[in-house]
């Protein structure tokens, strides 16, 4: 494997690792559900792009993270079962983030569930690369 296509997907990762931890602890915390929802999407899209990286593919400069997903799906399907997640958190991106309008609210349990689900699916890509 190219070692600067190595190095810039650790890069991904680590920012990736970064955004699932500040959204456990605001979650910890009892933050606000729409910042911890923001992580998680950040979260998920960084460590898809870093398996792209990692798999010799530029990313797309996009947040949909289900379309991130596709480009994976074309050389590992293995992440099928996280396409429902990837859909329902690209949202978090774009929703209610800028007015007008309130904020977005969301119940703990749903984004527990999401938090949790994130977690699962990084730390499938961190078991593919060793990361």
């Amino acid at each position: 494997m190219d070692e600067a296509l190595k190095r810039q997907a650790l890069e991904w990762f680590e920012r990736g690792r970064r955004d699932i931890e500040t959204a456990q602890l605001l979650f910890d915390e009892r933050g606000y559900t729409d910042s911890i929802a923001y992580h998680i999407q950040q979260a998920i899209e960084k460590s898809l792009k870093g398996y792209l990286v990692l798999h010799g593919r530029k990313p797309p400069k996009i947040h949909e993270l289900d379309t991130l997903l596709k480009h994976i799906q074309a050389f590992d399907n293995s992440f099928d079962d996280f396409m429902d997640l990837c859909e329902k958190s690209s949202r978090y991106y774009i929703e209610d983030r800028y007015p007008p309008g309130p904020p977005a609210e969301y119940s703990y349990e749903e984004i527990k569930a999401d938090l949790d689900e994130a977690w699962t699916l990084i730390s499938t890509i961190r078991k593919k690369t060793g990361d």
